[in-house]
């Protein structure tokens, strides 16, 4: 399975959005986009023997257009001290996340929302504020960067995503999205946040089977999440796999 997602998600990635570009130069794919955009390396092929300088390539890249980027680290990613190459380069590491997959036949959901909530799909820009609103409250982190993406591509390429808000009454209280890869088995699951005060309810539990419901429509197979700590016990008891690591480390330009 790893093997897979590593082959269709990662080698053979795709631009998450429109103006976005995947270029494969020297062993790394990555992907170039304005500065609204997410820039980043997405996967390597690297030995011991090249790594320091394939970093240096990627530094000077970006550094040239300008642009702030990640480099994406699996767990299972060589050299084994890449990450530690990195951290000397100048990246700075943001916390570890696990890489989740489910078969969708094989998970376990609760269909219905809690009493008193409701999901609203996201078509356009008022729904778009909602989500990334809900996102601020949620992460306390800028949305800026959610909100212009998002709407982007529910613009101009409404069939690579989808997104969902939670309502309680009038108030959105939860929020979360999902990227489609065509020609892949794959369907990612992004930004499930809840609100402090909504949060032990089982509305992420619904907004999960919410996107299942789907991706099974739209003839996915297979469930990917980045988890947090905090949600990764939530989606195990669904039934999803925890594969890896993955671990986000981001030079400033």
């Amino acid at each position: 399975m790893l093997a897979l997602y590593d082959r269709d998600m990662r080698e053979g990635a795709q631009p998450d959005g429109p103006g976005a570009r995947i270029e494969r130069v020297g062993g790394v794919v990555r992907q170039v986009a304005d500065a609204q955009g997410w820039n980043g390396v997405v996967w390597s092929d690297l030995d011991a023997a090249r790594a320091d300088e394939a970093i240096a390539e990627q530094i000077r890249y970006y550094g040239d257009l300008g642009r702030t980027f990640e480099w994406k680290l699996y767990g299972h990613d060589l050299p084994v001290d890449l990450g530690q190459r990195l951290r000397t380069a100048g990246f700075t590491p943001e916390p570890e996340e696990t890489l989740m997959i489910g078969e969708v036949s094989g998970l376990i959901f609760e269909t219905d929302p809690p009493e008193g909530i409701r999901l609203v799909p996201v078509t356009d820009q008022a729904g778009v504020d909602l989500v990334a609103d809900v996102h601020e409250k949620a992460f306390g982190t800028d949305s800026s960067r959610l909100r212009h993406q998002l709407l982007a591509r529910l613009t101009d390429d409404p069939d690579s995503v989808t997104a969902v808000v939670a309502l309680a009454g009038d108030e959105a209280v939860s929020a979360a999205r999902m990227e489609l890869v065509p020609g892949t088995r794959f369907a990612g699951l992004w930004g499930g946040g809840t609100v402090e005060g909504w949060r032990g309810r089982g509305i992420y539990r619904a907004l999960v089977a919410h996107r299942a419901h789907d991706a099974v429509k739209r003839g996915y197979r297979y469930l990917q999440v980045d988890a947090t700590h905090q949600s990764r016990p939530v989606l195990e008891r669904l039934g999803f796999e925890p594969l890896t690591t993955t671990t986000p480390y981001v030079y400033e330009s």
